[in-house]
């Protein structure tokens, strides 16, 4: 019969095994970029009209300006001292991108964005715009209705309700790419791979999985982000040899783990694998205050004296007294966010906690403030 000791060591000896086991493998293409396959993004001026008199106020001179000069191309041309007071158009940005390899014909969804004082482009109607890139070619064409998810009430008293924004909107299938984005893809004699989360065990298991499937020598790391592979020249060929590598597998390699700050909206994202070392902590807060109580000194009969208001503050300062906790060693995400909760922390309290046993250096993570 197995001994209770020797049981209990087999169960341990397990866990270990178990805790060594390898890293689920991912997708090739989960991990990488191919250099020369990505998305262009375009930009241009147009009009939305259509507006039930939402649009720009007269003080925006740049709309009817270009109401002006648009009207002019259709024949009619207003006198150099009338100024149109228009209130149902609004000038607008029109953004969009191009997926890679997208050929003329082809749609793409374009982002309406209002540039003046518009309240609302809902019901409007994007006249025709070009869309150019960086080099400044037009490379699609956009116009349609818009769909807005925002609305904006407003009364005659001045009071106003308003759910999201309601000065920018989508065009689905809104523009229509009018020529291709050049690239240089299928002309390198080798494919260039960026790895997303620069890492050298990634790297050199990318290397390692490519070499396994398609010979020795066929990957070259180059840095921690780069990898270099060895590709067929013609086209056809090229394409069968990348549906080749999307099929790969790769275990990722260790990444330092991220704590992320949004500033602006109190969101705060820890990363799984964020570990502590043994630390205490002690966090309060400090409150001020003041309050006014204005005091009148009427002056006595016959006096001649004169009315006045005399100020008074009371100003009372108090500081919360909270306990100091304590982390062990080796805290993990779990018993981090459990001790935080425990105090009724807020997301300002968690980022001073945070950042302060990362400049202890008791937190092994990248603090990320956005």
């Amino acid at each position: 019969m197995t001994s209770p000791l020797r049981s209990v060591k087999l169960f341990f000896a397990s866990l270990v095994l178990c805790w060594q086991l390898p890293a689920q493998a991912v997708p090739l293409m989960d991990l990488v970029d191919i250099e020369g396959i990505r998305g262009n993004q375009l930009i241009g001026y147009g009009l939305v009209v259509g507006l039930d008199g939402t649009g720009d106020k007269n003080q925006v001179k740049f709309t009817s300006h270009s109401v002006a000069n648009m009207i002019k191309q259709f024949g009619i041309n207003l006198p150099a001292n009338v100024d149109p007071k228009l209130k149902n158009v609004a000038a607008v940005t029109v953004t969009a991108t191009v997926p890679p390899s997208y050929s003329p014909g082809q749609s793409i969804d374009v982002t309406v964005s209002s540039l003046g004082d518009a309240k609302s482009l809902r019901g409007g109607q994007l006249l025709m715009t070009p869309l150019q890139g960086v080099d400044g070619e037009i490379y699609a064409v956009a116009q349609g209705a818009l769909v807005v998810g925002g609305v904006n009430a407003e009364g005659a008293s001045g009071s106003k309700v308003a759910i999201n924004t309601s000065n920018s909107g989508l065009i689905p299938n809104g523009a229509t790419v009018e020529r291709m984005i050049p690239t240089d893809f299928t002309e390198r004699p080798d494919v260039m791979l960026n790895v997303r989360q620069p890492s050298f065990q990634t790297v050199t298991r990318v290397v390692d999985a490519v070499d396994g499937y398609f010979g020795k020598g066929t990957a070259t790391a180059l840095n921690a982000t780069k990898i270099s592979i060895r590709a067929p020249v013609t086209s056809t060929q090229r394409m069968s040899f990348m549906a080749m590598l999307e099929r790969l597998d790769v275990e990722e390699g260790r990444v330092r783990p991220k704590v992320v700050f949004n500033s602006r909206t109190g969101t705060v994202v820890v990363g799984e694998g964020v570990r502590v070392k043994a630390a205490a902590v002690a966090h309060g807060s400090l409150t001020v205050t003041i309050s006014e109580r204005p005091q009148v000194s009427q002056p006595g009969p016959f006096s001649q004296g004169q009315t006045a208001v005399v100020p008074q503050s009371d100003v009372a300062v108090e500081q919360d007294r909270n306990a100091m906790f304590k982390w062990p060693e080796g805290a993990s995400l779990e018993s981090i966010i459990n001790t935080i909760n425990s105090l009724g922390a807020t997301p300002d309290d968690v980022m001073s906690i945070l950042q302060s046993l990362e400049r202890a250096g008791a937190l092994n993570a990248e603090l990320i403030v956005m």
